[in-house]
Formats: C-alpha cells, sequence, structure tokens
C-alpha cells in the first residue's frame, strides 16, 4: 500500500488571521501536525499543500515537504477541501509517475492528534478496505436530543425528542461527530467521486476527549494551549 498524507494549509484564514501558523505554546500550529506525521510508520511521502510563501517557509523548517505552491483559484474561501486535496494527488503522482493507493489528510486546525491516532486511522482502512477512516468523538452536552430550534417564539425538538428533566448518561444512543483531524480515504474514493466521507462504508476512528479540539476562534486558541500544555505534562 502506498500512502500519501497531505495537510492543507491556505495563508487566507478569516476566523482567525494567520491561524495555521500561530503559536500555540511557542510553536507554529501547523508544527504539531507535520512532527506526528514524520513518526508515523505507513506513510510513504507527506506534504503540504498551501499558497503562502510564509507557511510554506515554516512548513519546510519542521521538516514537511512543500513541493508547489496551491494556485489561487483552489485556495480561495469558497474552494473546497476536495478540490485542493486532488490537485495535491494529481502534482506528486505526476511527479513520481506512480500512483498511491491511500490518500489521508491531517488537518493542522486540530493540533492535539497524535501518530497512535494518523496509524490507527490507516490502519483500519487498511484492515477493513472500506471507503474511509474518519476521526470523529462523542457528544457530551452537546447530544442532538438537547438540539433545539425556534418557531414562533417557541422551543421545539430539533431531529429527535428529549425527555424531560433527562440526565447527560441517560442520552441514548450514544452520537458522534466529525472532529475535523483525520480524513483516511482510498485514493481512488477521493479521486472518482470527490469525497471524503458520506458512503455506506466509512468506517469511525474515536479520539478521546483529551485529542479533540477544532481550533477556528480565538477561545479555542486558549482551549488549545492548555490542553497541549496538560497533555505534555502528563507525558513526562
Amino acid at each position: 500500500m502506498r500512502v500519501l498524507g497531505i495537510t492543507l494549509a491556505r495563508g487566507g484564514s478569516k476566523s482567525v488571521p494567520r491561524k495555521n501558523i500561530r503559536p500555540i505554546n511557542g510553536i507554529p500550529m501547523i508544527a504539531y501536525t507535520i512532527i506526528e506525521a514524520s513518526r508515523s510508520r505507513f506513510l510513504n511521502r507527506y506534504v503540504v499543500s498551501t499558497d503562502d510563501e510564509e507557511i510554506r517557509q515554516i512548513a519546510l523548517s519542521y521538516g514537511a515537504e512543500v513541493p508547489f505552491l496551491r494556485p489561487s483559484s483552489i485556495a480561495s474561501d469558497t474552494a473546497s477541501s476536495v478540490s485542493a486535496l486532488q490537485h495535491a494527488v494529481q502534482w506528486v503522482e505526476s511527479e513520481e509517475g506512480l500512483s498511491y493507493d491511500l490518500i489521508i489528510e491531517l488537518m493542522c486546525t486540530n493540533p492535539l492528534k497524535t501518530v497512535e491516532d494518523i496509524d490507527g486511522c490507516i490502519d483500519k482502512l487498511i484492515k477493513t478496505g472500506a471507503d474511509s477512516v474518519i476521526a470523529v468523538h462523542r457528544l457530551e452536552d452537546h447530544h442532538p436530543a438537547r438540539i433545539k430550534k425556534i418557531i414562533d417564539d417557541r422551543i421545539y425538538d430539533f431531529c429527535m425528542p428529549e425527555t424531560p428533566e433527562s440526565r447527560r448518561q441517560d442520552l441514548h444512543p450514544e452520537a458522534y461527530i466529525r472532529s475535523g483531524s483525520i480524513y483516511a480515504l482510498k485514493r481512488d474514493y477521493l479521486m472518482n467521486k470527490g469525497r471524503r466521507y458520506g458512503s455506506l462504508d466509512s468506517r469511525p476512528y474515536i479520539l478521546p476527549s483529551e485529542r479533540v479540539v477544532n481550533v477556528d476562534t480565538e477561545n479555542d486558541f486558549y482551549v488549545a494551549e492548555f490542553m497541549l500544555a496538560k497533555n505534555t505534562n502528563n507525558k513526562r
């Protein structure tokens, strides 16, 4: 199995400007993903796709390959992740003259994932033969039964009924959400179907809560800083 890892890191983030290279505990956010990817026992090659020269230089300094700059047409707010991944796959395969079997997207906005998670997703994808294996985590207080909609100033259940006065531990079935961390895919599923997930054969890789944060706001940075410091202290 030939396995290609890709991290998408465009320079035009608007929610938090320059967030992909903003330091968290003194290290650029993208570097956490690069460091863990470099430890994988499965990845044959790992590249960062960016349209930004500063991001490129920082990624290179932490050991990532950045063999091209992504065209602006697929680096805008409206461009899809799929189009950027397909471009990276096509570029690498054209350069090497060989095809890959599996594509692993490692999102730099979740700096808490570890090589254990990366290799766990790849291992499950190989063993199951699924179209994709996606990192997810369990919802606790945000269980679908607690999600509501408001119509004419009245509260209604959104998608499933909530038993009045139910406790968190009473909420069933267990609910999960995509973590925005790892997408492990068959190469042909990405290139031919143009999707990262959603088939009848998408499988979960369940991340523990201590390795989940999707950095998209200022508050998310504070959470990530705290959790990364805590995880580091626990390893000592």
